[in-house]
């Protein structure tokens, strides 16, 4: 369904944009209906710039986004507006999506007025209520009031009906339970999984691994705008290839073992694969075993069916452990 191939972003930065700060280098990825992939990095990883240019807040700069078979890299205003019918997106903070002084009923009229002006009150009333339903909210309760008057949960909930309202096919899911506590985020995810299960593809950005654990099919995991390892969520949290993967995964405190257990483990794993880089192993003799940048349009290597990890540097400054 949705595809990334190549995808960049460079933004001008400096005096008279005098230099170039590489955001996004070359990342391919793809999400499939009814599938959660998510995109997980520390902070500055690229993953909401990813998400971005997905939903055409943000323009790439190079490699191409394509969409049921289309490149959708380059949009018009009217071929974006018809994009935004199977395209939506749903962010870290649901009070910043809703101006303060109007009633969030205004959120659904505006909608309304852009992609349904033909549809009857009545009928307009009815989608309403079965969207608002689908996300466990009860009309009465919640049309009619200020954004301040809900909590975190009922708005994002709320931001997430108003997608559906367009029978959307794929989410860019961003952050969106970061801000909520412990007894909406269960309910948001739920959801998430039942949307899911109805053939929603969604693309879940998350610094959170327990999360992406959670809820996903696969994941994709970015160091510095690159993918450095991606695969089933089973494979890459159950073994961990890349240096920087295992180094997000022992920083995760885990209920089952004690510390001391999760250090002996990582251990033992840091041992079997010192001095090896199983991307350059895997390509060696194509020129790409001489401990310089990773070359571009290669960048990965699939270790096991559907694991795919890239060079085990963290970095493309940094030296390759195969050099």
């Amino acid at each position: 369904m949705l595809t990334l191939t190549q995808l960049d972003k460079v933004y001008k930065t400096g005096t008279f944009g005098s230099s170039d700060l590489h955001a996004v280098r070359q990342v391919s990825l793809d999400v499939q209906r009814g599938e959660v992939v998510s995109l997980i990095g520390e902070s500055g990883s690229g993953k909401s710039t990813i998400g971005k240019m997905v939903l055409h807040l943000l323009d790439s700069t190079g490699g191409s986004i394509t969409f049921d078979g289309r490149d959708v890299t380059k949009l018009g205003f009217r071929a974006r507006r018809d994009y935004y019918r199977k395209v939506q997106g749903v962010f870290q903070d649901p009070f910043s999506s809703f101006n303060p002084i109007y009633k969030v009923d205004r959120a659904f009229e505006t909608l309304r007025r852009s992609y349904f002006p033909r549809v009857s009150s009545a009928d307009w009333r009815k989608r309403l209520e079965d969207a608002l339903g689908a996300v466990t909210l009860e009309p009465d309760d919640i049309l009619g009031k200020f954004p301040h008057q809900l909590s975190g949960g009922q708005l994002q909930r709320l931001l997430i009906a108003r997608a559906l309202l367009l029978d959307i096919e794929l989410l860019v899911a961003d952050e969106i339970i970061s801000m909520l506590d412990a007894s909406t985020r269960i309910d948001v995810l739920n959801l998430l999984g039942e949307l899911k299960g109805r053939g929603l593809g969604i693309l879940f950005v998350t610094h959170d691994l327990s999360l992406g654990n959670y809820v996903s099919d696969r994941v994709v995991i970015l160091y510095k705008g690159r993918v450095v390892e991606r695969g089933d969520t089973s494979a890459v949290f159950d073994d961990p290839l890349h240096p920087y993967t295992r180094d997000l995964l022992a920083s995760v405190p885990h209920l089952d073992r004690t510390w001391e257990e999760v250090e002996v483990e990582e251990a033992e794993r840091t041992e079997r694969l010192a001095g090896r880089c199983l991307y350059h192993e895997a390509v060696a003799g194509d020129g790409a075993s001489d401990g310089g940048e990773v070359p571009d349009g290669v960048g990965l290597v699939e270790h096991a069916p559907g694991h795919f990890v890239g060079c085990f540097r963290k970095a493309a400054e940094e030296p390759c452990p195969a050099a």
